[in-house]
């Protein structure tokens, strides 16, 4: 059985927790930070989990991490 390919583009957006879920980068902090208040910047810095239902697909794309 050859070995399964990861997918790049999701390795370099997700990673795991301790606890093995998903990890991810909130989205909406690249620009046009002026017309956003700063709790909203402020809540954006730090990273996410990625809903359970999406976490099957994300982990079917990375299989070895």
């Amino acid at each position: 059985m050859p070995k399964l390919k990861t997918k790049k583009g999701v390795k370099k957006r997700f990673s795991y927790t301790k606890k093995n879920k998903v990890k991810c980068d909130h989205a909406n902090k690249g620009h046009l930070k002026a017309s956003k208040n700063s709790k909203r910047r402020r809540s954006l810095r730090g990273s996410g989990t990625v809903h359970k239902s999406q976490e099957k697909m994300i982990k079917t794309l990375m299989p070895y991490s």
